[in-house]
């Protein structure tokens, strides 16, 4: 039997007790329900509205008509609603009206002057009137706000670029990266310091190492000019030892860019064939990119075509190539290309023969002033003709890949290796290195 004293413990124990929580306690679970009642409304905040996406797309398109359209609808349901004041300003300022877009972000300002991406947009406008003094201090009251966005960084970085102070603006762009690996604006940034340096000369070796034929090697080099925005020229040579003779060839191409229409390359080569390259080639190129999206999966596209004809001793050669290139976020693109190969040998009736590439392309690594990049290729097909070493059909499965290394934004290194398995138990064994330096 229980003593009173005990039961009663037990009595306690068994039996539920009503909870005293301190003030404070009790204000802390107040704050927790709070949140958790105000999470479906905070997901919702959070989800872009339609009509902002629907302005999104039509920016994209340039159809600012409409795109203005929907947001005076907006704002007439919405008067005063600083959200579309802020999209009304940009359309004014990406369509061009840069007085109209101005006096919208200075209204936006005088209500919403703690928000970085209101002075980011007057910023950006203000850089395009080309005021980048009123510029600079935009941009770096935007900083004061939220000094960890790479947008912002790279902003800065186009200003400073405009002011030519293309050190202090280098040291934005590569901040911009460092806060965001993935930026494109801040890779675009870097990319255009670099316009300045017009030349860009690569030396190259090549070696190819086959199981029924000696091994191959050559080495060469290649001068880039751009000698402006639209014009570029290059000259190159090409030195070559095949099956114990030496061959050479010097080869030379003119390219003209035009906006909005794309690039145009023309070019041929001429060369001491010794029977084992060919004599001579004429070749021309078109080029033309389109920009997609800057958020999107697919960033960007790339369609190529090119043809090129080879004269051999014996043999005439022409070649159709088509190559699409889709460019992915954070720096990867892949590409997928289809040749076509008419081989006219003296005695015999021109054939056909097709073959194809898909190279997948990825950043590794990236440091202040470097990066580390790479590839992987398969490509499949047949042809008539190469050099002297591999005249007659057959069919082949290239498996590869390569790495470029940027060591300063003047220099690189650049290695590939490949394995070719071909017909009749034939295989082919490649590998070369190049190096680059812009000046």
């Amino acid at each position: 039997m229980l003593q009173p004293s005990h039961a009663r413990e037990v009595r306690q124990l068994a039996s539920p007790r009503p909870i005293r929580l301190s003030h404070r306690l009790r204000f802390a679970v107040a704050l927790i329900l709070i949140g958790l009642c105000s999470c479906p409304s905070l997901k919702a905040q959070q989800e872009v509205p339609d009509w902002v996406a629907a302005v999104r797309r039509l920016a994209e398109l340039h159809d600012w008509t409409t795109a203005m359209q929907i947001i005076h609808e907006e704002g007439a349901r919405r008067p005063g609603d600083i959200e579309v004041r802020e999209w009304r300003a940009r359309v004014l300022a990406w369509s061009g009206d840069l007085e109209q877009a101005e006096k919208e972000w200075n209204e936006v300002l005088k209500v919403a002057s703690s928000d970085a991406d209101n002075w980011m947009g007057l910023a950006a406008l203000y850089r395009r009137e080309g005021r980048l003094d009123e510029a600079l201090r935009a941009i770096d009251r935007a900083l004061e706000l939220d000094p960890k966005r790479a947008d912002l960084r790279a902003e800065r970085g186009r200003i400073l670029r405009g002011q030519n102070e293309s050190r202090a603006a280098r040291a934005e762009f590569q901040r911009a990266l460092e806060l965001d690996p993935g930026s494109a604006e801040a890779r675009a940034g870097l990319r255009s310091l670099r316009e300045d340096l017009k030349n860009e000369l690569r030396i190259g070796q090549d070696n190819d190492l086959f199981n029924f034929i000696g091994t191959n090697h050559d080495e060469w080099f290649d001068l880039v000019t751009r000698w402006s925005s639209r014009w570029r020229t290059s000259f190159g040579g090409s030195f070559y030892q095949r099956d114990g003779q030496d061959a050479g060839k010097f080869a030379g191409s003119v390219t003209r860019a035009q906006p909005h229409w794309g690039a145009l390359t023309v070019g041929g080569a001429i060369g001491h064939d010794n029977g084992v390259i060919p004599r001579s080639e004429a070749f021309f190129g078109y080029d033309r990119g389109w920009r997609l999206s800057e958020d999107g999966w697919f960033r960007g596209i790339e369609l190529t075509y090119g043809q090129h004809w080879y004269w051999y001793a014996s043999a005439r050669i022409l070649t159709l190539t088509g190559m699409t290139i889709v460019y992915l976020p954070r720096e990867w693109s892949w590409s997928l290309g289809l040749t076509g190969a008419r081989s006219s040998f003296t005695g015999t009736s021109a054939d056909w023969r097709p073959s194809g590439i898909s190279r997948l392309k990825f950043p590794l690594a990236r440091w202040s002033s470097g990066a580390l990049s790479g590839n992987v290729f398969f490509a499949a097909g047949a042809e008539d003709f190469a050099e002297i070493d591999q005249i007659g059909s057959f069919a082949a499965q290239t498996y590869g890949g390569g790495l470029r290394f940027q060591f300063t934004p003047r220099q690189d290194v650049s290695a590939y290796g490949f394995y070719q398995k071909r017909t009749q138990d034939r295989t082919q064994t490649s590998f070369g290195l190049s190096y680059g330096i812009h000046f």
